[in-house]
Parts: C-alpha cells; structure tokens; sequence
C-alpha cells in the first residue's frame, strides 16, 4: 500500500492509519512523564497504534494519566514502569527493546545524550554498526508528496561515507511507507562541482556511488539547490534535467546546521506537520524534541512503527 495524499490534510494520517495495520507493536518510553508525551501516547491508545511501557516516575506519570482522565482498558495495554532516575528510565527502556519487549523506543522527558548514552550502551544497546541518522517526513501546505529530510539533529559534519549511510537510512524509512526508488538530491549551494565547496563534491561522489550501486534502491543526482531540488519550474529555468531535479522525496543536507534550519523553517514558516525517526539502530527510535507538540510526537509514533520491519 502505497501512501497517497487524499486531500490537503490527510496525508499523515494516512500514514497512522498505515501503523494501524501493523503487527501488534510495543513502545517503550523513556521519562514519560510528560504532558505532550502522555498526550500522544493516549490517543495512540484510542486509535490502536500500539501498546506501551510507560518508564519514569510513576507517580508523576499516573497524575498525568489522571488529568487525561485515563481509563484502563483491557483491550489497550499500558504498563507504567516506576524508575528513580531519567538515566534508569532510559536504561530500563533500551532494555526492553533489546530483550523485544518492545519493538519502538521513544524519548520522553529526557536529555537525548542521556538516551543515546544507553542506546550506544555495548552490552544492551540497540547499536549495528551503521551510522544513526535522523530522519523527518514532512506534509508541506500545497505540495503534493512527501519530503523528507536527513539529518537534522544527529550528525554535525558528516563525511562523504556517513553521508552515504544517511542516505542509506532514509531510503530503507521512505521505502517502508511504500515509496519506491526513492529520489536522493544531496543538497548544496550550487548544482555544479566546485572543489572550494566540499558539500558539491560529496554529492557528486554520492551520485557515482549511486550508480555503482553502493547507495541501492533509490536514483541519487547532486548537487542540487534546494529550488532545483523541489521545484520543477526552478530547475527547467536553470536548465538542469535529470530523474531528481524537481521532483526529489529526500533532501540530504550537508551539515547539522543547514538541516536544522530547514527543518524549523518548514514548521515555524510554512507551517508544515511532521513526523521523525532515528534511524540506524536495531529498532527504531522516536526522537522528538521536548518542544514538539503532541500531534508530531504521534506522527513520529506512527513512522517508527512503519519501519519496524524495515
């Protein structure tokens, strides 16, 4: 099942009710007590997304249980683990999804160098090897697909081998919503190859690997403007052809920086929805910011577990 864009607000919640028709999944949370947390995990609850495993303080986390006017349901299944610390609520989590317990890790109210600290744990961990790499699925006002953006919060300045990996992570999330071949623009200033400008040379470099089939399942072109990257119009004027330019589903920025500001402005600016995911780790990780409302929190819920059996 593919996802396809039913009107200008549905096209999210197509992607919950895709996690609905998963197999029968587990979110363990760490530091749940917190509002927009309990919050997205209640009306996860009320839509069958999942079960959880609520680790943190209890008492805190019932009161907000409370002030939800949470009524137990045998039918939906919430466990709340008490934990003494955030860094035992993490601990406690991690394990759970180590032992497959759960299947979904989630951050609560909780530092991120905290949770991945237990994350990169090597004893019980959820480390492969690979490059862990966030990964954001946009609904951007008036346009008609997708777009997704990596890496927003995790790598600062990749080189040219963990940016293929990044790359690899957002193929294997947008692959498991039903996005076949997905097209790869490796974002940079310009769209030719300046030596001056490592970020154009990265993407050329990714463009070859591409075709040597290092980077599979996807057609990868750069470098590419974000405007060429996107818009049609944008790359016919500047005469830039190729099967990404003006139509690319991932945009892959060169650093943390040119991510996070493209990740903001389309929320703060063009007042976009979005969901995110960590991807890379042996499960993956909803990794949300404190600040992120409760409808991404469950968004982000919803692509974890579509990516579960990726």
């Amino acid at each position: 099942m593919n996802i396809e864009r039913v009107d200008d607000n549905l096209l999210l919640e197509t992607l919950i009710d895709r996690a609905t028709q998963q197999q029968n999944h587990t979110v363990a949370v760490a530091a749940a007590e917190d509002t927009e947390v309990i919050e997205a995990v209640l009306d996860a609850l009320d839509r069958n997304l999942a079960n959880f495993i609520l680790y943190g303080d209890e008492e805190k986390i019932n009161t907000l249980l409370d002030v939800k006017q949470y009524k137990a349901n045998t039918n939906k299944k919430l466990e709340v683990v008490h934990a003494e610390s955030n860094s035992l609520a993490a601990d406690l989590a991690v394990k759970a999804v180590f032992n497959k317990e759960a299947s979904v890790l989630m951050k609560g109210n909780i530092a991120t160098s905290m949770i991945l600290k237990s994350v990169l744990n090597k004893e019980y961990g959820l480390r492969t090897g690979s490059v862990l790499s966030h990964v954001a699925v946009f609904e951007v006002p008036g346009y008609d697909r997708f777009i997704f953006v990596t890496d927003a919060a995790m790598n600062i300045t990749p080189d040219l081998e963990q940016k293929a990996q990044i790359a690899r992570n957002a193929v294997a999330v947008a692959t498991s919503l039903g996005i076949d071949n997905p097209r790869v623009a490796p974002i940079a200033a310009v769209e030719v190859v300046n030596t001056n400008m490592q970020a154009t040379v990265d993407a050329a470099s990714l463009t070859v690997m591409n075709q040597r089939g290092q980077i599979p399942g996807c057609i990868v072109d750069g470098p590419l403007g974000l405007d060429n990257a996107i818009s049609a119009i944008a790359a016919e004027h500047k005469g830039i052809q190729g099967e990404v330019a003006g139509r690319a589903d991932i945009l892959l920025v060169p650093t943390i920086e040119v991510g996070n500001v493209l990740y903001k402005s389309l929320i703060y600016f063009a007042k976009a929805k979005v969901g995110a995911v960590l991807a890379g780790a042996k499960a993956p990780i909803v990794l949300t910011s404190r600040a992120d409302t409760a409808e991404s929190k469950l968004y982000s819920l919803a692509l974890a577990i579509c990516t579960v059996s990726n």
